[in-house]
């Protein structure tokens, strides 16, 4: 019986060790980051990653944005054309807003007003504008991340897109690595 004991006391320290070993494997392997997801195109959800990627930019936090689906309209330029497109993706460009400045409001759009109201009042409150906060996302290294899949299915073309420092084309598995590192993931 003792015998029995003293091998399961063994086995039990085993498994400890092999779980520790595991446990520091996985949060060494975690980075002072923050990556997120952003798939709407909501101007009200654009503004809160951005704040929230100002915030922990400032914090010294990497912070990496991938840009999917809808959210995509956030990053077109409204003086940037692209030629060569098919009728699908004319069809898109020419029914989804063309950069940040033209986005709706997920609630109280009230007929477009909305987005010209909450411009007004982050001005008349202090805070800075989608075009300076991209701008400060830029100098703080804020890397953003342009989804190639839903780019190429609304037929977006990169030469549509913003000029901004640190843009990158990639598909969900950058994505994917990047939150797999990271200690912060949001979904937006």
């Amino acid at each position: 019986m003792e015998n029995e004991t003293t091998l399961t006391m063994e086995q039990l320290q085993k498994d400890l060790e092999k779980l520790q070993k595991k446990v520091s494997k996985i949060e060494n392997n975690r980075k002072d980051q923050l990556s997120i997801a952003l798939i709407s195109g909501d101007m009200d959800k654009i503004l809160a990653a951005m704040i929230i990627s100002l915030a922990a930019a400032a914090m010294d936090t990497k912070v990496k944005i991938f840009f999917s689906f809808w959210a995509l309209s956030a990053l077109r330029d409204k003086k940037k054309k692209a030629t060569g497109k098919d009728f699908i993706s004319k069809m898109f460009g020419m029914m989804l807003p063309k950069g940040k400045n033209k986005l709706k409001l997920s609630n109280m759009n009230m007929a477009g007003m909305g987005p010209m109201m909450i411009k007004m009042l982050m001005k008349k409150k202090n805070v800075l504008s989608l075009d300076e906060m991209f701008q400060q996302a830029g100098e703080l290294g804020i890397e953003i991340t342009v989804c190639e899949m839903s780019m190429d299915l609304m037929g977006f073309k990169r030469e549509e897109f913003i000029d901004y420092p640190n843009l990158r084309y990639a598909g969900a598995g950058t994505f994917v690595a990047d939150a797999g590192e990271s200690a912060m993931q949001l979904f937006i």
